[in-house]
């Protein structure tokens, strides 16, 4: 039993944790009716942020840091797609390359001496927090009048707006929770997961978390399942490059696994899925 915690459970839910955060961020957003594939740049700017500022100014202000890198590629977004009415996929693909790219200058100009300094955070405390928000943010949708309110946007924003709700502020408020909840798994990763940055360290896990809202079909009950299922999967993927005898191809097809087998899970739902109605859809106030 112990054997089974400490190499399959253990792992699984370490892995889980930033992807679960970054999707119920994302979960909020595309209720909200805006679907922002940027989750992955905002989490590598929010893990090199935090990892830079944990050295220089300690680790209550390395999270803080997080989030606001994360916020730094999230309005520019929002400005975009709300004022702009750009297209959402190709405006958050520009924010994907924007941050591989700046993450990687400055990553070389952090000082050496500061990232010596990085103390990190114990990573059992988002496994604590993490059930946590998630409550929180079912709690929003099933019993608060934003949350409808919120929900009312996704599916139907012209009736919304027709009832007086405030569209635009309301989903600019979705995104920016959407990139906190990105900015905060990117710092898990690195001050307390690895306890250090490397180039584009998120290795895809945004898209992983962007499919697991697809799989939790857009509940937050849902979204901790698919975060536990994947986990799962990459503690399996992890033991089998752990044992001897495979080749490096093989290795790497390990590594590919969760995506893989996130792949054929989407296959499975994506026709039965309950998206919201105006999900993706530019909305023009008459």
């Amino acid at each position: 039993m112990s054997w089974w915690i400490s190499t399959f459970l253990l792992p699984a839910v370490y892995f889980a944790m930033p992807l679960i955060v970054a999707a119920l961020g994302e979960l909020v957003a595309e209720r909200a009716g805006v679907v922002n594939i940027g989750i992955e740049g905002m989490m590598l700017a929010g893990a090199l942020a935090a990892w830079a500022v944990d050295g220089w100014l300690g680790r209550g202000a390395a999270l803080f840091a997080g989030v606001l890198a994360a916020w730094a590629l999230a309005l520019p977004f929002a400005l975009a797609v709300l004022c702009f009415d750009a297209d959402q996929i190709v405006t958050a693909t520009g924010v994907n390359l924007l941050a591989l790219g700046g993450t990687g200058m400055l990553y070389k100009i952090v000082p050496a001496a500061a990232a010596d300094r990085v103390v990190g955070i114990d990573k059992r405390w988002l496994v604590v927090l993490t059930p946590v928000l998630a409550g929180a943010i079912w709690g929003f949708f099933r019993f608060t009048r934003a949350g409808l309110e919120l929900a009312a946007i996704g599916e139907a924003p012209r009736a919304a707006d027709t009832a007086g709700v405030p569209v635009g502020r309301r989903k600019l408020y979705a995104i920016l929770f959407g990139a906190a909840c990105a900015g905060l798994a990117g710092a898990y990763l690195s001050i307390m997961y690895n306890r250090t940055f490397t180039q584009n360290m998120t290795d895809g896990i945004g898209f992983l978390a962007l499919a697991m809202v697809i799989f939790g079909r857009w509940h937050a009950g849902g979204v901790i399942a698919a975060g536990l299922f994947f986990g799962l999967v990459r503690a399996a993927a992890d033991h089998l490059q752990t044992q001897s005898g495979y080749g490096p191809a093989t290795l790497q097809m390990f590594h590919m696994l969760p995506y893989v087998v996130s792949l054929l899970a989407l296959a499975g739902v994506a026709g039965r899925s309950g998206a919201p109605g105006a999900l993706g859809k530019a909305y023009v106030r008459e």
